[in-house]
C-alpha cells in the first residue's frame, strides 16, 4: 500500500508518523511545498520576540530525522501541482529543479493548511508588510527587524496571533499598535471578558484602535477608518482562509467558504482521498453545526484519525469545541465552546455566571485572581462554554471546564468534582467547584442576576431600591450613579431603611457579598437580584479604553 500526504505540518506529519506505527511495510511519501516539514508554527512569534532564540527549535522534524525514524520518504520543496483522482496519480513539481514528474498512490491525505488574508487594500503588497504563516515568514520579520531597526510596529488584527505578534514586537523593543475591526480584541472571548484584556495590554504599552479598520497603506501612514497611525512596519493578523485550490481542480467537494468537505472518518467526496487540518470544514462539537476553527491540537488528532482508517481501524473525529489558551506578558486568555455570540446564533436558550476567585489559597503568597465566565444550555443545563482570563492557574481551569464540556457535564457537576488541594496550588473550594456553586444558586433560585448592560435600564425613579453594599473606601473609588450605600455588615442592622414593597438590585465588588446580601434580604421577604460580576465586571466593561492622539511629523 502507497500512501502520499500533501503538507507535512501538523496534521500531515501526525498522519505520517502513526500510519507508520500501524503498518510497517506501507510505503509513504510527504510532499511539502517548502522547506521545513513538522515546524512550530505555534511558536513562531516568540521566536521573533526572542523568548525562543535558536532558530533549530522550531523545527520538530527534519526530513531526515523522519526518514531515520519512521522509514517515510519526506520531499521538501516538492510541490503537488495537480491531482489526477481516477488514475490515481499526482504531478508534483520539484521547486529546486524547476522539473515535474508523477506519482501514483493507493490512498491520498491532503494538508495543505489555511495562508493568511491578505486585504484588497491600496499598499498591501509594501514591502514594509508582512505576514506569519511559517519559518520564512518569521525570519523575514526577524531580518527585517534586526536589519531596518523599526521603532514602531502595527499589527492589523487582534486575534490570537495578532495579539501574540504584538507582545512579541514589544519585546523585541518595537511601539506597537493592534488595530481590530471589531469592537474587542480575540474573536472567542466576550466583549465584557475581553475588557480585561484591552485594560491590561494598554497598560503594557500597546495602543489598541477598536472599531476600526485600515483604508489605505500609504508608506509609513495606515490610513484608518477613523484617524491615521504612522509605523514602521506592519503585520497581517486579520484571520486566514482554506488553502484548498488543487483540493477544488480534482473535483473534491468544497463548502462555499472554500473549505474541504469530510465525514467524521476525515474522507473527501472522492474516494480515497483523505483531508486533515486547518483546510478542512469541520463539525462544532456543541452546535453540530459546520464550522471552521484552525487549531493545531485538532488538525493533529485528525491526521492520527485519517491514518487509522486508512489501515481499517475504525475511527471518527467527533468535532471542534475550540478550547484556545493565549499568554499575553503574564496574563493568560483561554476559552472553550461557545461565546455568548456564537450561543445566540445557534438559537440555544442559555444562562451566564461570573466568578472572580484565586489563582490558590488567599493566605499563601503569590495569589492572584482570575476572571471566569461559564455559559449553560437552559434546558439540559450541560456546559456551552467558558472563558477565562488571569494569571496563574488559568490553563488547568480551563482544561478542566474543557474536559467537562467533552464529557457531556451539566454545569451543577462542577459542585461535586474533587480537585487537587494545596495551599500552593489552589483552594479547598477550587476555582470550578465556586463556578459550580454560583450557577446551581442561580438554577435553584436562591439568587436572580442582572448584568452589567442592564444597569442603565434600572429604574431610577424611585420605584425599585439600588443598593450597594461594598465598604466606604470602596465606595471613595468609584461607584455606580443613584445606587445608595449600606455596607453588607450593616445590612441587618439597617434592614428597615429598605423598602419592602419595592424590588431591591444590589452589588458589591465581585458579586460574592451582594449575593450574600439577597439571601438576607429574600429571607426578609424581599425581591432581590443582584449584579453578576459585581462593580469589578461592570466598571471594566463600562470604561472604554481610551488611545491617546498620536501626532506624526516624520511619516514620508
Amino acid at each position: 500500500m502507497k500512501t502520499i500526504i500533501i503538507g507535512g505540518v501538523a496534521g500531515g506529519a501526525s498522519a505520517a508518523a502513526r500510519l507508520r506505527r500501524l503498518d510497517e511495510s506501507s510505503e509513504i511519501i510527504i510532499l511539502e511545498r517548502g522547506e521545513y516539514i513538522s515546524f512550530a508554527n505555534c511558536g513562531l512569534p516568540y521566536y521573533i520576540g526572542g523568548t525562543i532564540k535558536n532558530q533549530g527549535n522550531l523545527t520538530l522534524q527534519t526530513p531526515e530525522s523522519f526518514r531515520a525514524r519512521f522509514k517515510i520518504d519526506v520531499r521538501v520543496n516538492n510541490e503537488a501541482v495537480k491531482i489526477n483522482p481516477e488514475a490515481k496519480i499526482i504531478t508534483v513539481k520539484n521547486l529546486r529543479t524547476d522539473e515535474t514528474y508523477q506519482e501514483g498512490y493507493d490512498n491520498l491525505i491532503l494538508s495543505p493548511g489555511a495562508e493568511p488574508i491578505k486585504p484588497d487594500i491600496k499598499g498591501i503588497d509594501s514591502p514594509m508588510v508582512f505576514t506569519l504563516r511559517n519559518i520564512p515568514d518569521t525570519l523575514k520579520i526577524k531580518e527585517y527587524i534586526e536589519k531596518k531597526k523599526p521603532k514602531s510596529a502595527v499589527v492589523i488584527g487582534g486575534g490570537y496571533i495578532g495579539v501574540e505578534m504584538a507582545e512579541n514586537l514589544s519585546d523585541a523593543g518595537l511601539d506597537v499598535s493592534v488595530v481590530e475591526l471589531a469592537d474587542h480584541l480575540i474573536a472567542p472571548l466576550d466583549y465584557d471578558m475581553a475588557a480585561d484584556v484591552h485594560r491590561y495590554i494598554t497598560e503594557k504599552g500597546i495602543k489598541i484602535y477598536l472599531n476600526n479598520g485600515v483604508k489605505m497603506i500609504d508608506g509609513n501612514k495606515i490610513i484608518l477608518q477613523d484617524g491615521e497611525i504612522c509605523t514602521d512596519m506592519i503585520v497581517l493578523s486579520v484571520g486566514v482562509h482554506p488553502e484548498t485550490a488543487l483540493a477544488k481542480d480534482c473535483g473534491i467537494a468544497l463548502n462555499q467558504r472554500g473549505s474541504i468537505i469530510v465525514n467524521r472518518r476525515m474522507q473527501t467526496s472522492i474516494p480515497d482521498i483523505y483531508a486533515v487540518g486547518d483546510a478542512i470544514e469541520i463539525q462544532d462539537f456543541i452546535t453540530k453545526e459546520p464550522a471552521f476553527i484552525p487549531l493545531a491540537g485538532p488538525a493533529n488528532k485528525q491526521g492520527r484519525i485519517a491514518a487509522d482508517n486508512i489501515v481499517g481501524i475504525p475511527s471518527e473525529y467527533t468535532g471542534t469545541q475550540g478550547s484556545a489558551i493565549l499568554k499575553l506578558f503574564d496574563m493568560a486568555v483561554a476559552a472553550t465552546g461557545l461565546n455568548e455570540k456564537k450561543a445566540k446564533a445557534a438559537g440555544i436558550d442559555y444562562d451566564k455566571a461570573y466568578i472572580y476567585s484565586g489563582s490558590h489559597a488567599s493566605y499563601y503568597p503569590g495569589a492572584g485572581n482570575m476572571s471566569v465566565k461559564a455559559l449553560w444550555d437552559k434546558k439540559t443545563l450541560k456546559i456551552i462554554g467558558a472563558q477565562i482570563v488571569g494569571f496563574d492557574g488559568v490553563d488547568k481551569r480551563m482544561d478542566v471546564l474543557a474536559a467537562a464540556i467533552r464529557f457531556g457535564a451539566k454545569i451543577t457537576d462542577l459542585t461535586e468534582l474533587e480537585l487537587c488541594y494545596a495551599p500552593p496550588f489552589g483552594s479547598a473550594k477550587d476555582p470550578v467547584n465556586m463556578l459550580g456553586f454560583v450557577a446551581e444558586n442561580i438554577i435553584t433560585g436562591k439568587v436572580k442576576q442582572f448584568f452589567w448592560q442592564d444597569v442603565k435600564k434600572l429604574p431610577h425613579d424611585g420605584s425599585a431600591t439600588l443598593l450597594d453594599v461594598r465598604t466606604c473606601t470602596e465606595v471613595s473609588r468609584g461607584t455606580i450613579d443613584g445606587f445608595m450605600n449600606i455596607p453588607l455588615d450593616s445590612l441587618r442592622e439597617r434592614i428597615s431603611e429598605i423598602p419592602k414593597d419595592k424590588p431591591v438590585y444590589v452589588y458589591c465588588h465581585t458579586g460574592l457579598r451582594s449575593y450574600a446580601a439577597c439571601r438576607i434580604l429574600s429571607g426578609n421577604g424581599y425581591d432581590c437580584y443582584h449584579l453578576a460580576g459585581g462593580w469589578r465586571l461592570y466598571e471594566s466593561a463600562v470604561n472604554k479604553i481610551t488611545v491617546p492622539e498620536y501626532i506624526c511629523t516624520e511619516c514620508k
